[in-house]
């Protein structure tokens, strides 16, 4: 055979022009015909007519551009609300093929009906539907005219948002390169910001133009953000942002950010990080200056306030820091008071309540007294604005508690009295009313103000909370706890008048019954105040009538009280053992809280003072008082340890008494030998003696 010379063959360009259009032909025709396929109810036939179109999407950008032509895009959407998983996806691999093509092919994707809306809701379905419907968006979003479109669908930046944070690296990847091209946008930046997205708003608010730093800044400003969004845009760096607009913006810039700064202040690790980093001064300077409109003034003590709340609530083993470092500053603001309106003073009236609550609650409280506060709330006791009133009761409350009484006494006067009876009576602030009844409870303990207090009707305003139904829940309890304090000026030993006062009223047995029902704080108060009335009992207690003629013709003998000797009553002689009182004493000496126990204690050993010692030692063990009290001496705190070795060391001169506890106390003694600070151990070696554990001579303790 002849080899053929191919150097000699040349190319039929017409023929092989013709086989290509032959071919082009019979491609259009395959994908018209394919069209009214895809349309079939036959789940199968779709997936294969799918799969053909692919393959021809992917071999040519011809076949795309008949695709296009074929007006296949509105079908291909159609399919994304199909039932089929499968078919969904196919239609979105062919859409984001397509959509590679051009900007023509972007345009007309997205004004298909509901195109974008259909792509998006993909976005809500498994990761890899989601993969491909991301895609496709991004692939659209390169086309300007088309990006804002998908940023107007309900629920597509929430959606993208959400698997930014994916664990898929590349569905997260796209949705994040999504979200920087839709951030063109400020509302799609917004949009990103509710979605809790702040990365765009945090650009603009540092270095957009003024107009879009005010937009970001009330967007802050107005959202409702969560604790951890709060957390979260502070470590971002928006603080720095702020604190700028709150120094060098116009008055309406620094309106939006100091209500921004009040927003994210609301978390008190915001709050303190705020003041470490220079806001309060800022803060306090446009409460003083003269252009300050009062919405801005009032934004500003709002946010004061969130400081001040934020230092009462700090980690004792960190750095502490404190909203008003100087005298100067503690003095001004308090001032401010009387140079503003309402809303303004309670403000700065809640958020010395607050400071008063933190670790530097002392000084601020010496401070506020030596700046004559004690005077200014009081008159501001006296206004009409309800708001003012309370916080000013509130505060006032704190500053008696450990206030100076000299300077008390000073301001307060019979009409002061009579308008913190008639706050009680009258407000229907529960905390108000428990903040006038600690007053009352607080004040000095003289006779001009108890007198005040009764002839203003005060006693039983106080009483009626005792057994009040109009309240419930934790207040109620707050308000019986600070009614209970306030009576207990009543109850002095130093006041007779004052304690019958009480006794005839009835209070003793609801006292009693407090024991049992109140809180730790309730128990405590009512103890001391059955302490105070058992002071006065021996001295009230009437003799017996000795029995005069024939003992046949004579009445039976009347019964003296075991501990007293005479004739007792709860209402001429305050006595505990007629009052029923001593059994619920001893069970508050096992409550958990320390005050309650020693208050419960103190008045138990009432019953054995002086010459009462061996009758109200009688009546303590028959309560079955003794073994608690025992008990007491493993308690941490000195002081009580102290009053139990001082009790337990007279009750133990006593024989039968000794024989009967002593071995269980043996041991808490000399526990507290060696581990007793030098009282106790002296105190616990003297007992141990009278048990004859030691020698009575011994001097080593």
């Amino acid at each position: 055979m002849t080899p053929l010379d191919t150097s000699i063959l040349r190319p039929n360009k017409t023929l092989r022009q013709s086989i290509e259009e032959w071919k082009d032909r019979n491609t259009m025709i395959t994908i018209a015909s394919m069209k009214p396929k895809l349309l079939s109810e036959e789940e199968e036939e779709v997936l294969h007519y799918l799969g053909q179109l692919q393959d021809l999407c992917e071999l040519r950008d011809q076949h795309r551009e008949w695709v296009v032509l074929e007006n296949y895009i509105p079908i291909l959407i159609e399919l994304l609300g199909a039932k089929n998983r499968d078919i969904r996806n196919h239609a979105l691999v062919i859409l984001c093929i397509l959509a590679k093509d051009g900007d023509d092919a972007k345009e007309r994707i997205a004004k298909a009906d509901n195109a974008i809306e259909s792509i998006v809701r993909s976005l809500g379905r498994r990761i890899g539907e989601r993969k491909l419907a991301v895609a496709l968006l991004l692939e659209l979003s390169r086309s300007e005219s088309v990006r804002d479109c998908i940023g107007r669908v309900q629920g597509c930046i929430l959606l993208l948002v959400t698997m930014s944070s994916s664990d898929d690296i590349q569905a997260a990847r796209d949705a994040s390169e999504l979200l920087e091209n839709l951030s063109f946008s400020d509302q799609n930046v917004i949009q990103m910001a509710k979605a809790n997205y702040f990365k765009h708003l945090l650009q603009r608010l540092s270095s957009g133009p003024d107009d879009v730093k005010m937009t970001m800044a009330t967007t802050l400003a107005e959202m409702e953000l969560t604790d951890h969004n709060k957390l979260s845009l502070l470590e971002d760096s928006v603080l720095g942002s702020l604190l700028h607009l709150v120094s060098y913006g116009d008055i309406e810039m620094k309106k939006v950010a100091v209500k921004a700064l009040n927003n994210l202040s609301s978390l008190p690790r915001n709050g303190r990080q705020m003041i470490r980093e220079g806001a309060v001064g800022l803060l306090l300077d446009l409460l003083y200056r003269h252009t300050s409109s009062p919405t801005l003034r009032e934004q500003v003590a709002a946010t004061i306030v969130h400081l001040a709340i934020s230092t009462a609530s700090q980690d004792s083993s960190g750095t502490q820091v404190s909203l008003l470092e100087s005298d100067e500053d503690i003095c001004r603001l308090f001032s401010f008071i009387n140079l503003t309106g309402p809303t303004v003073q309670q403000s700065i009236l809640q958020a010395f309540h607050a400071m008063c609550q933190s670790p530097s609650a002392s000084n601020i409280k010496t401070k506020l007294t030596q700046f004559s506060a004690v005077q200014v709330l009081l008159q501001l006791c006296e206004l009409d604005d309800l708001n003012v009133r309370a916080n000013a009761v509130k505060l006032l409350c704190c500053l008696t508690e450990d206030g100076d009484e000299a300077t008390i006494l000073e301001h307060l006067g019979q009409k002061s009295i009579e308008t913190l009876l008639r706050i009680i009576k009258t407000s229907s602030d529960e905390d108000e009313i428990a903040s006038a009844m600690g007053i009352i409870s607080n004040l000095p303990e003289s006779l001009q103000i108890t007198e005040w207090l009764l002839d203003a009707g005060g006693l039983p305003i106080i009483f009626s909370f005792f057994h009040d139904g109009k309240h419930n829940g934790p207040q109620k309890n707050q308000l019986i706890e600070t009614a209970v304090g306030a009576i207990c000026r009543f109850t002095v030993p130093t006041n007779p008048q004052s304690q019958k006062k009480v006794a005839e009223a009835g209070v003793i047995p609801v006292l009693v019954k407090l024991l049992d029902l109140g809180t730790s704080l309730t128990k405590r108060q009512a103890a001391i105040s059955l302490a105070q009335f058992s002071q006065s009992s021996l001295g009230l207690s009437w003799p017996i009538q000795k029995r005069k003629g024939f003992c046949c013709f004579s009445a039976p003998p009347e019964t003296g009280c075991p501990v007293h000797r005479g004739i007792c009553t709860v209402e001429s002689s305050f006595c505990l053992v007629k009052a029923a009182a001593v059994e619920p004493l001893v069970r508050v000496l096992g409550d958990p809280d320390i005050g309650a126990c020693e208050a419960s204690l103190d008045a138990l050993l009432t019953l054995i003072e002086a010459e009462r010692l061996q009758s109200g030692s009688k009546v303590l063990d028959e309560a079955k008082a003794i073994p608690p009290i025992i008990k007491l001496l493993s308690d941490p705190s000195p002081r009580l340890q102290e009053k139990v070795l001082s009790s337990l060391e007279r009750i133990f001169r006593q024989v039968e008494f000794k024989q009967k506890y002593g071995a269980s106390a043996q041991m808490p003694l000399v526990d507290l030998t060696q581990r007793g600070n030098s009282s106790t151990k002296s105190l616990a070696a003297k007992i141990l003696a009278h048990l004859n554990v030691l020698h009575e001579q011994s001097s080593y303790f």
